[in-house]
């Protein structure tokens, strides 16, 4: 038994051997050898330009119609004629205004005005109501003579219905005395 002993460990280690033999390990280098491919890239890249964006010129004009048509509109709101006491017939600074506002609505043929006659307490109310229509109509007569068409414009008189200045004295009711102009 003993000899089986013997031949079972040197058989053993005969198979030990052959097997650390063949699993031996390989040597490498991790230098690199002059055989190596070079590349070069003769392309040029420049780095991508952003687009310019596009401008769409009809959105951009019809932006500047409107913004002029709104400081237009703006323009003719907010400047008032005045009257002299007892009187509808208008000063040369009145028909100053009444050019430029004409300009205007010849410009934009869309916008309709509607020219309010005014009036200060003094009075009664039916010859206020008189007097102010009066005054509406003498500024309607000349925008038309101005070139606006009649069609876009009406007149309404308030008479002393809606003052300015609610003071008692000269000065309110030269204020109040008055042709406002509203867009309709």
């Amino acid at each position: 038994m003993r000899i089986k002993w013997y031949v079972g460990i040197v058989a053993l280690m005969a198979v030990s051997l052959l097997l650390f033999a063949g699993c031996a390990k390989k040597s490498t280098t991790t230098e690199p050898t002059q055989s190596q491919v070079e590349v070069k890239d003769d392309t040029q890249w420049t780095p991508p330009q952003p687009a310019e964006p596009a401008v769409d010129e009809a959105a951009l004009a019809a932006e500047q119609q409107a913004r002029a048509k709104a400081e237009a509109v703006q323009e003719l709101t907010n400047v008032t004629i005045h009257f002299a006491f007892n009187s509808y017939e208008l000063s040369d600074e009145s028909r100053s205004i009444l050019a430029q506002k004409a300009t205007i609505l010849r410009k934009f043929a869309d916008v309709n005005v509607v020219i309010e006659g005014h009036c200060d307490e003094r009075g009664t109310e039916e010859y206020n109501l008189a007097l102010g229509e009066r005054r509406a109509r003498a500024a309607y007569e000349h925008l038309v003579i101005l070139g606006v068409e009649p069609e876009r414009m009406k007149i309404v008189s308030y008479g002393e219905e809606y003052p300015v200045d609610p003071g008692h004295n000269e000065t309110a009711w030269a204020k109040n005395r008055r042709d406002e102009f509203v867009i309709k």
